[in-house]
């Protein structure tokens, strides 16, 4: 736990300003039409509406037209080699939507035909062998709720508060079903020569993107997944089969999965050395940090959801995480982490699932400034550093794992922004 410094204007880094504040002004509150208003019978009400199938699949309502990935075109030279944020601000509960999804490709998606779709396992095992989509689907099935986290999540925020809103600080995370086959189910059948002891995972996008894993974490809890939130996987998401590597950065989860080699080490391959791993002051870097840490973040208030004309009660809400079991308890301050108190979470508390927080505050306009936090803490003990204890550790060069408490700055008039506290 840290000794945090009374928070001041002095103490703040800076103002998150990387993206135009048109692109990110909230939806003005709308006062609609009276005429629609109680008593009154409003207009949707005197009239048939659509029947059934009128859309055979079914899609959000008109209304919610806001609600939708987005992405930062400075970030990427094209949106082939590039991701898309989670619009964390406005869902609900802890399942994903499958269209909101944030998306990370490295080649663009393919189009792929579930007929010709092939798996190929070799190398250290007993019986090489080919599987389809079928062959998968016909054995023992199981199904995980699971959060998905790019490593690179918070990523901009090393050298200083960059981005306005939490789409884009904590974006590149999601929370599904997913549905599949154990992976040792899969090695019962092609059976593992004794010297087994990593694999390597390979795409079938055409970077064909290649990550080695250890088989000890293939044989505890991964899975080849076909299904997501009960549906069959999106393209964007994989489609037909990736794979599911629980708690561990969304950057294994290798997606169109089309080869297993399995092996006594790591290859070393481009997105293991040149790509996420984690550069220190040292110059070293640090590789195969595979887990996400503890974390979280508060998604109401925010810089898309501030306080503006709200005055009394409020509920602040959010998300947290770990890779490494269930989270135990977070934690909120308004005052920048001088004080602290515990929230509510809300059932279902999961294993390396996304878990809802809450705990009421009252706000009234022209108080404050206030700076809030969230701070979780997870079942083995872990507890979420600042930012300034990551750059202690890390210094300011990593693209990766920022797992730091995140602050938001509420000023007087309940315009909510991102800030960092040296501290």
């Amino acid at each position: 736990m840290r000794p945090p410094a009374p928070p001041s204007r002095r103490g703040v880094l800076g103002l998150g300003a990387g993206l135009a504040a048109a692109s990110l002004a909230p939806r003005a509150a709308a006062s609609g039409n009276p005429e629609n208003h109680p008593p009154n019978l409003p207009e949707w009400s005197r009239s048939l509406g659509p029947g059934v199938i009128e859309e055979p699949y079914g899609l959000p309502s008109p209304h919610e037209s806001h609600v939708v990935r987005r992405y930062v075109p400075w970030l990427t030279a094209d949106r082939h080699g590039s991701v898309s944020f989670t619009p964390l601000a406005d869902l609900h509960g802890i399942i994903t939507p499958n269209g909101l999804c944030f998306e990370r490709h490295h080649s663009g998606y393919p189009d792929i035909d579930p007929q010709d779709w092939r798996l190929m396992v070799h190398g250290l095992v007993e019986r090489p062998m080919v599987f389809t989509l079928q062959d998968l689907m016909r054995m023992p099935s199981q199904s995980r709720i699971l959060f998905l986290e790019c490593p690179a999540n918070g990523g901009m925020e090393w050298r200083g508060a960059q981005m306005s809103g939490v789409q884009y600080t904590h974006g590149m995370i999601h929370c599904c079903e997913w549905t599949g086959v154990s992976l040792r189910t899969l090695f019962a059948e092609t059976g593992l020569k004794p010297n087994a002891s990593w694999i390597l995972a390979e795409g079938g996008d055409a970077a064909h993107l290649t990550r080695s894993l250890p088989i000890a974490k293939c044989l505890d809890d991964c899975m080849l997944a076909w299904g997501q939130n009960g549906e069959m996987l999106r393209p964007q998401q994989g489609y037909p089969v990736r794979l599911v590597v629980p708690g561990w950065e969304g950057n294994v989860w290798i997606k169109w999965l089309r080869r297993i080699e399995v092996g006594d080490r790591p290859w070393y391959h481009r997105q293991e050395t040149r790509n996420y791993t984690d550069l220190l002051p040292s110059g070293k870097a640090r590789q195969f940090t595979f887990v996400n840490e503890v974390s979280s973040v508060i998604t109401y208030p925010c810089p898309e959801k501030p306080l503006t004309g709200v005055s009394g009660f409020v509920e602040i809400k959010g998300l947290a995480w770990s890779g490494l079991g269930r989270i135990a308890r977070v934690d909120v301050s308004v005052d920048g982490g001088d004080t602290w108190r515990t929230a509510e979470l809300q059932q279902p508390v999961l294993p390396k699932a996304l878990t809802r927080f809450r705990i009421p505050w009252e706000w009234r306009p022209n108080t404050g400034p206030f700076y809030l936090e969230s701070r979780a803490i997870d079942e083995t003990g872990r507890v979420q550093p600042t930012i300034g204890m990551l750059r202690a550790a890390r210094g300011t060069e990593s693209i990766y794992h920022n797992n730091a408490i995140q602050t938001w700055l509420v000023e007087r008039d309940g315009t909510t922004v991102n800030v960092q506290i040296d501290a």
